[in-house]
């Protein structure tokens, strides 16, 4: 038999990968759409336009925090942090969510003003044409970063994702808003169409906020995905026989656990046990790639075996 230096261990986990390419690509667009929007701001007066344009500086401060989240999710476990260091996305997406509450205070605080003081916006036609191309650079990102961020499982990137893309709705409720105020030469619509835009802003904040929290406290993995990983149980279970308790999930960042309980006769050997132990995990793994799992062999006829029988 080998030594136990001579084994060849095979690894069932691939490394993280550096989604940070991404983040770059998000403060690139929001460097744009800030120099746009801005310009279009600048050149009509509209209180609307220049919501748009405080949105995006908000994306350029979330995109380079979600920039640090992500170098450091990818650091690999230490002896401070042995299930490695994914959740910091989930601090990236709060501070998006803080942020976008900043953002809609100052276009709110801004519309009021308006309201109380209505001005007809100029140039609106050279304005619009800009914001237009603006929310095409952010409209493209956005759908870059949803399609990867739920690849890969990066929380930070869907947070980013979705911020972009309700910030492209934003902006087509501004284009239209600024429009029928160049079309019925009522500037007090602007700074309503703006209030409608903090609104919706706000809405966005709270649900990114309300994720993170969620991902801070170990949620659980989608209801699909548990469904998928109880199949594979059920294939391997043989009632009073093969059993499995205390079967729980949870999701950290772009990393995906699992931990449960076998159960087996008692007369079989430790390399048994073990093998199907091994088994059931290689097959929770092909139906989830990348899930880590953590199982405990117990056996099924001591009462012991089911103090903790709980599943999540």
């Amino acid at each position: 038999m080998s030594a136990p230096d001579e084994i060849n261990h095979s690894l069932r986990y691939a490394p993280p990968v550096d989604l940070s390419k991404f983040a770059w690509l998000s403060v690139a667009a929001a460097v744009v759409t800030i120099g746009l929007k801005g310009g279009a701001a600048w050149l009509t007066g509209s209180v609307g336009l220049l919501s748009d344009a405080a949105e995006s500086l908000v994306n350029l401060v979330a995109a380079i925090v979600a920039l640090f989240a992500l170098k450091v999710a990818i650091k690999p476990p230490d002896d401070n942090h042995p299930y490695g260091h994914s959740k910091a996305e989930y601090f990236s997406a709060a501070v998006e969510g803080v942020m976008i509450f900043v953002a809609a205070a100052f276009i709110i605080a801004t519309s009021i003003e308006r309201l109380l003081n209505p001005r007809m916006p100029e140039q609106l036609g050279l304005g619009l044409t800009i914001s237009v191309a603006a929310s095409l650079v952010n409209g493209a990102v956005a759908m870059v970063l949803l399609k990867h961020g739920r690849k890969h499982g990066s929380a930070t990137l869907v947070a980013d994702g979705k911020h972009l893309m309700t910030d492209v709705i934003t902006s087509v409720a501004v284009l239209v808003g600024v429009a029928l105020v160049a079309v019925t030469n009522q500037p007090v619509l602007d700074p309503v169409v703006a209030l409608l835009a903090g609104a919706n802003i706000l809405w966005t904040g709270f649900g990114l906020i309300r994720s993170s929290v969620d991902g801070l406290m170990d949620v659980s993995l989608p209801e699909q995905t548990n469904i998928e990983l109880f199949e594979v149980l059920d294939r391997f279970r043989e009632p009073g026989r093969i059993e499995f308790h205390a079967v729980r999930t949870r999701q950290a960042g772009n990393r995906q656990f699992m931990e449960f309980h076998i159960l087996v006769p008692a007369a079989w050997s430790v390399r048994r046990g073990h093998d199907m132990t091994e088994d059931v995990i290689d097959a929770l793994i092909e139906v989830v790639p990348g899930v880590r799992v953590s199982a405990h062999l117990e056996p099924i006829e001591d009462p012991r075996s089911y103090a903790d029988e709980t599943d999540f």
